[in-house]
């Protein structure tokens, strides 16, 4: 089957990918000569060895698994992102980047072995005939949910399903007595890319991209438009964990900050000769102070955006040093529904400098690097210190940047340890925070909504000491003992945290990220600069 025959596109691996196998299988089925089963053709040892396990193995053997496991094998030793994805895992993995999938279009989660409607998905079926937030799903298909140890899995088979296509679902709504029946017709559901776009203060505007989608461009247009314009002086385009996703995506956001024939990025590989992507004439922020927030969960696409901002000398970057991932992947469908990622080229930022990481020494210690980042606490200097000369190069304005391992910032900000503690932490990772402010939300819907806008909220609620003791029994009770000296150190922190989930609850993104953001140093630290009559490009400062 020739190349023109099968789906292929480019694709920047993601990082949310790593627990997927890494293999392919190449080649049909050859027959074993057994007057010679001990030569096999040069380029064919693994059917060979594979068709002469299934006919002569002692023992019955898994073809299926044994293939997959062979498939794994083939590429272990290739690079980090070149993989084999089962058919099982392909649909679950291309959903994200399509920016869509098929079913009823609800946020959810699993509290008190009851399957709670967080947030019906804007544009779904499920909005349209009413489902609200805080309704618990108590039967599907008249099968009992509620109380059965159901997993967020189960519940997902159960309700995504082709368009078109109805389930039957049964609820319980606060305030009411008996269940409400509904059947929803099935229908394309949006996955958003954009998770907010909203004013800081009068001048400043905040983005805040989730991950490359193909409809990512489409959406940051549409966020960015909602943004007053006449006011905006300056933009934070936030990219703090977007792991990537299409080099297209990446190339289409780059192009709205940049001038004509400016080069944002560039490819190639062995079998690929190189090819520019240059700026076109149109774009919605040439002119206005830009800031790309980063971190360690920054990776390929991003890591575009990123660098095409940087190397432009057009806008600051601020944060911790990128992933570096710089690989570009292509992707070969097979008939039934698996495919194989291919590393085939590397991607260049407009100064020439690759920023993949060398990952010669294994898999293990290249996703290792990431974590000793953050244990070591990179400082501004440290950070240089990781990059040798070779690996530097100057932008048009004289700027010093580097490649060979991730996007270094222009702004240092470390990670912020105030107000941390082994208290914190604990309740943060089981999800505490989350539970009780959901708890707070659904108790409580009628006096939240009388705030008539996310700004009064933020203005004019707080918890009150009894609640925050309410909170704090809470965690108890799911067994987290009360630690008096880790809850001084982290209660300005645990009570914004309530605050913003609570807002969430209520107004979705766009009631949590403007009060989270209250504590957010990285985020602040843009803010200070781009309100800096010095603000320029061309710098390297400490946090």
């Amino acid at each position: 089957m020739g190349k023109d025959k099968r789906k292929l596109f480019i694709y920047l691996p993601m990082a949310l990918a790593l627990s997927i196998v890494i293999g392919i299988f190449l080649g049909s089925r050859f027959n074993v000569d057994s007057n010679h089963n001990t030569r096999f053709r040069k380029f064919n040892k693994v059917n060979e060895v594979l068709n002469y396990i299934f006919e002569e193995y002692v023992d019955s053997v898994d073809k299926s698994a044994l293939i997959e496991g062979s498939l794994v094998s083939l590429l272990k030793d290739l690079d980090p992102h070149s993989s084999y994805i089962s058919t099982k895992d392909l649909r679950s993995l291309s959903e994200p980047l399509e920016g869509n999938f098929e079913g009823i279009g609800i946020e959810f989660n699993i509290i008190k072995d009851t399957i709670i409607v967080i947030s019906p998905i804007s544009g779904g079926p499920s909005e349209a005939l009413g489902l609200e937030a805080g309704d618990r799903i108590i039967k599907i298909e008249q099968e009992r949910v509620a109380g059965t140890g159901v997993t967020n899995k189960a519940v997902m088979n159960m309700l995504r399903g082709p368009k078109g296509t109805s389930v039957d679902i049964s609820i319980k709504r606060r305030g009411t007595t008996a269940m409400i029946d509904y059947t929803i017709i099935r229908g394309e559901i949006p996955i958003y890319s954009v998770d907010i776009a909203y004013m800081i203060n009068d001048s400043i505007g905040y983005i805040k991209i989730n991950r490359f989608s193909a409809k990512t461009h489409e959406e940051f247009v549409s966020a960015f438009k909602s943004l007053p314009k006449r006011r905006l002086n300056g933009l934070v385009l936030d990219l703090r964990g977007n792991p990537g996703g299409y080099l297209s995506a990446a190339i289409a956001v780059a192009d709205e900050f940049l001038d004509r024939n400016q080069l944002i990025v560039y490819t190639q590989g062995k079998a690929h000769p190189k090819t520019p992507y240059e700026a076109t004439s149109s774009g919605l922020f040439k002119e206005g102070k830009i800031i790309v927030l980063i971190d360690e969960g920054s990776a390929s696409a991003s890591e575009i955006v990123a660098g095409a901002i940087q190397d432009n000398d057009r806008g600051i970057i601020l944060g911790r040093r990128s992933f570096g991932k710089g690989l570009v992947q292509e992707q070969f469908v097979f008939p039934d529904g698996s495919a194989v990622r291919l590393t085939i080229a590397r991607y260049y930022t407009p100064t020439g400098r690759c920023i993949q990481r060398p990952y010669d020494e294994g898999l293990e210690s290249y996703y290792r690097d990431v974590y000793k980042r953050l244990g070591n606490d990179e400082s501004a200097e440290n950070d240089s210190s990781y990059f040798n000369d070779s690996l530097k190069f100057i932008t048009p304005a004289g700027k010093t940047v580097y490649g060979g391992g991730g996007i270094k910032p222009d702004i240092h900000v470390s990670v912020d340890t105030v107000g941390q503690s082994i208290y914190l932490r604990r309740i943060v990772n089981r999800g505490l925070i989350n539970q009780f402010a959901f708890d707070y939300a659904d108790k409580n819907r009628k006096k939240l909504n009388t705030y008539r806008k996310v700004s009064d909220y933020d203005e004019g609620f707080s918890l009150t000491e009894r609640e925050l003791q309410s909170f704090y029994s809470y965690a108890m009770d799911k067994g987290v003992e009360k630690d008096e000296r880790d809850i001084a150190v982290s209660a300005q922190l645990i009570e914004f945290r309530i605050k913003a989930y609570i807002a969430r609850h209520i107004w979705n993104n766009e009631g949590f990220y403007p009060v989270i953001h209250h504590i957010d140093k990285t985020l602040q630290k843009a803010v200070e600069e781009i309100q800096d009559e010095n603000f320029s490009i061309i710098t390297d400062k400490l946090p």
